[in-house]
C-alpha cells in the first residue's frame, strides 16, 4: 500500500510538470525520458550510473549480460546516429536495459524476487527520472519568477566576507588545469554519488533486502523538497547578477574582482531563461550527504567523500554560481533531511525531533535575515558573520553527537550477547582405591 502511495503521487506529480512544462512550450520530463530511447540523452554517465544502481539486485552473472546488452545496444544506436549524421551520445542502452528488467520483473518473477527487482529497476528509473524533474523545476522558476533576491543576498553575503569573490579569484588563478578538475566534479556529481550509494547497497544481492536508510533516499528527498525553496526565495547567483554571464541583465561586470558595493537592495528583473536555482545550494547539498555517507565505508571512499565535497565547494564558489550564504544553508538543510530520514527508519524520539527542529528552525532564520537583514549584516560583519558560522556549527555538532549515540545503541543491540558458562559443581575427589 505505501509503495502504491509514493507511486501514484509521484505519476501525478510527473504529469503536473510535463502538463506545467507544454504550457511553457516545452517538453516535460516524461516526453524527455521517453525519447532518451531513441534519441542521443542528455547524460549518458546518468543513465549508466543509474542502472548500475540497478545491478546491485542481480546476481554476477546477471550482472555481466546486463552491462553486456547495454553495451551492444548502445554500439547499434551509436552506428546509426553516425550513419544518418544524429547527435552521437551514450546511455540510451542503459536505459532500455533497466526498462527491461522492469519487464522481466512483471512477467518473468513472482513473490518477493519481484518486488526486489521491482525496487532495483524504481531506484534506477528515480535516479534519472529525478535528474529530468530537476530541469522542469529550473524552467518554471525562470519562467514564473521574473524577480530575483540577489541584491539581498549579495549585501548579506558581505557578513562572510565575499566567499564567491575570494574564491572566484583562488579559481582563476589555478588555470584552466584547476577549473577543469572543479568542473568535472560539479557536473559527475552523481559519479560520486553512486560510487557511495554501491558500497552501502553491496550485500542487497545476498540479503535479498535494501538497507533501511541510504544515499539515494537522501538524494531524491533533497532533490524534492529543494526547488519549491527556489519558488520563495529566487537566485540566479554571482556570476549572473554581478558577471559577464548575465549581460545586460547584471547589474554590472564585478564578479569576481570587485566586491558588490553595499546599498538597500531592491528585487531585481532578469531573463526569462536563468534558473533562479541558488538559495540553498542543492550541489552543497548533495556534496554533503555524500561526505556524511561516505564516513562509514573504507578509507579510499572516506576520502573520496572528502574529495566531493571540498571540490563541490569550490566550484560552486569559485564558479560564480552561489554566494557564501547559499552554502550554509545547504549544508544546514541537508542535516536537517538526513536526520530526518534516519529518524524515520530507526523511529522517532524526542532526540529526533530536536535534530530536525532546530536544523528548520536554523534554516528559516538564514533565509529571513537575508531577506530583512541584509544591510545589517553587512554593516556589522563582526558580528553577523561569527553568528552564521556558529548557527551552522550548532546544526552541524547537534547531528553528529545525536547519530553517534544512535550508532551506539544500534551497535549494542545488535551485539550477541555472551552468556557466562555455568561453573561446575565440585565432585567430592574420592580416594584412589586400593588395588592390591
Amino acid at each position: 500500500m505505501l509503495w502504491a502511495t509514493v507511486g501514484v503521487v509521484g505519476l501525478g506529480f510527473l504529469i503536473a510538470l510535463e502538463i506545467a512544462a507544454r504550457g511553457y512550450g516545452k517538453p516535460g520530463p516524461i516526453t524527455v525520458q521517453w525519447r532518451e530511447l531513441i534519441f542521443a540523452p542528455q547524460s549518458g554517465t546518468v543513465l549508466y550510473a543509474s542502472m548500475t544502481l540497478m545491478l546491485v539486485v542481480l546476481t554476477w552473472r546477471q550482472r555481466f549480460i546486463a552491462v553486456g546488452a547495454a553495451i551492444g545496444i548502445d554500439l547499434v544506436f551509436w552506428l546509426v546516429r553516425w550513419i544518418v549524421g544524429a547527435q552521437m551520445m551514450f546511455g540510451s542502452g542503459a536505459l532500455w536495459v533497466t526498462l527491461g528488467c522492469a519487464v522481466i520483473a512483471v512477467t518473468r518473477r513472482t513473490g518477493r524476487e519481484r518486488r526486489l527487482l521491482l525496487m532495483g529497476v524504481g531506484l534506477a528509473l528515480l535516479l534519472v527520472t529525478g535528474r529530468k524533474t530537476g530541469y522542469t523545476w529550473l524552467l518554471i522558476t525562470s519562467q514564473t519568477r521574473p524577480m530575483v533576491l540577489d541584491q539581498y543576498v549579495a549585501t548579506a553575503d558581505q557578513a562572510l566576507g565575499n566567499p564567491s569573490w575570494v574564491v572566484g579569484r583562488i579559481v582563476e588563478a589555478t588555470g584552466t588545469v584547476g577549473a577543469h578538475v572543479l568542473e568535472w566534479v560539479y557536473i559527475q556529481l552523481a559519479v560520486g554519488a553512486v560510487l557511495v550509494a554501491l558500497y552501502q547497497l553491496r550485500n542487497v544481492a545476498a540479503e535479498r533486502r535494501f538497507p533501511s536508510h541510504h544515499l539515494v533516499r537522501t538524494f531524491l528527498v533533497i532533490g524534492l523538497l529543494g526547488p519549491g525553496i527556489y519558488m520563495i526565495f529566487p537566485v540566479v547567483g554571482p556570476i549572473f547578477a554581478y558577471g559577464a554571464e548575465g549581460e545586460q541583465w547584471a547589474l554590472a561586470d564585478l564578479w569576481p574582482h570587485t566586491a558588490p558595493p553595499i546599498g538597500v537592495p531592491v528585487p531585481m528583473p532578469f531573463d526569462e531563461f536563468t534558473p533562479r536555482n541558488c538559495m540553498p545550494s542543492l550541489h552543497t547539498a548533495w556534496a554533503t550527504a555524500i561526505f556524511i555517507h561516505s564516513r562509514k565505508g573504507p578509507r579510499a571512499l572516506r576520502y573520496l567523500g572528502t574529495f566531493w565535497l571540498v571540490a563541490t565547494l569550490g566550484a560552486t564558489l569559485g564558479f560564480g554560481y552561489h554566494y557564501g550564504a547559499d552554502i550554509i544553508s545547504g549544508i544546514v538543510f541537508t542535516l536537517t533531511i538526513e536526520a530526518g530520514l534516519r529518524a524515520q527508519a530507526r523511529g522517532w524520539d524526542r532526540s529526533a525531533t530536536r535534530v530536525v527542529v532546530h536544523g528548520t528552525v536554523v534554516f528559516v532564520a538564514m533565509l529571513a535575515s537575508y531577506r530583512y537583514l541584509p544591510v545589517r549584516m553587512a554593516e556589522l560583519p563582526g558580528l553577523f558573520g561569527p553568528l552564521l558560522v556558529l548557527a551552522t556549527a550548532s546544526v552541524v555538532l547537534l547531528y553528529v553527537r545525536t547519530t553517534r549515540r544512535w550508532d551506539r545503541e544500534a551497535a549494542s543491540a545488535v551485539a550477541p550477547v555472551r552468556v557466562p558458562e555455568q561453573r561446575r559443581e565440585q565432585q567430592p575427589e574420592q580416594e584412589p582405591e586400593l588395588v592390591v
